[in-house]
Parts: C-alpha cells; structure tokens; sequence
C-alpha cells in the first residue's frame, strides 16, 4: 500500500553514503535535495558540504542540486558548491529530475537521488524511475507544512522498516537451505 513511497534505502545521513562503492556501481550522476539533506533548512553551504561536493567531483561524478526552493535561496547554498541546479523545481513532478538528468548527461540507470523527505524527494525520484536514497533529516527545526508531512512519514517509515526487516529475515532463511 504504501510501497511506491518506500525509499531504496534508508540511512541516517547524507555523509555516511559510500559515494566510491555507488561509482563502481555505475552510478555517475548525483541530484540532491539541499534544504535537511546536506544542511539544515536555509543554510549555506557549510565545511562539510564543500567538502562532500570536492570529494564528489575528484571521484568523476556530476552532480546536481533540485529544490522547491526559489532561485535565491538555491544559489546562495551553490555558492561555495560551483554544481548545476534546478530551483523552483515542484517535486514530486518528474519534469526536473528529468531536467537534472538531461544536464548532467545521465539517465535513469546512472542516476542516483538523495533526499530527505518521502512524499517529494523520494516519489518523485521514483516516479522517473531514478535508484534514491533517504536520508533522515539534519536539523528538527522545519517549515509548518514540512512537519505536518513528518508525521504522515512515520507512518510510512513504519510499514518500510518492517517490511525490510521481513525481507531480512526471508534472505537469511534463504542462506539456510
């Protein structure tokens, strides 16, 4: 029921992702949602960030930002980052995460989204067709209609986590026989 929101995984941070094994793993082009996925909500890019995004790019890895956010606030966090975005981008909509592939030179097969939210970064992700991962979020402080969305998440994020842990459970019972 509530599977086509489930994210392909699942981690507790943008900084924790093994961007090196994914890039073995063919993946070339990285969108990312900015705002409680890199930073916390109307930041700038900070230390961490800029470094994540030098570390990206020495890897060989296009990448680029999609927000719902206006273009000032987009291009103020791209400042010290120097990577394409898409602003004003009405995820879940599948037209700029398309947008984002088209100017990064990828396609749905070498293209990875990070996001921190299900029912706009995740779904639209998948919506197109794109490998995503979840990220939970930076900071707790968020916009009034971001934290009613947080609550309908947990009820997703339930059903998601147990349904992995059935998976789990199946796949090692596999390995017995």
């Amino acid at each position: 029921m509530f599977d086509m929101f489930f994210p392909d995984r699942y981690v507790a941070s943008t900084y924790v992702i093994d961007f090196e094994k994914l890039y073995e793993e063919g993946i070339r082009g990285l969108i990312f949602d900015i705002d409680n996925t890199l930073v916390p909500h109307g930041a700038p890019a900070d230390a961490r960030a800029v470094k994540l995004f030098e570390r990206l790019k020495n890897i060989g890895y296009q990448c680029c930002l999609i927000s719902n956010n206006q273009e000032p606030r987009v291009k103020m966090f791209n400042e010290k980052i120097q990577v394409d975005y898409v602003h004003n981008a009405h995820k879940p909509s599948k037209k700029n995460y398309k947008k984002a592939m088209e100017i990064m030179g990828t396609d749905t097969d070498n293209t990875l989204f990070v996001g921190d939210q299900l029912f706009t970064d995740v779904w639209g992700a998948k919506r197109v067709g794109i490998r995503n991962i979840l990220v939970k979020p930076i900071h707790p402080k968020e916009e009034i209609q971001i934290v009613l969305k947080r609550y309908l998440e947990r009820v997703v994020l339930h059903f998601y986590i147990r349904s992995a842990k059935r998976e789990k459970k199946v796949e090692k019972r596999r390995k017995l026989l």
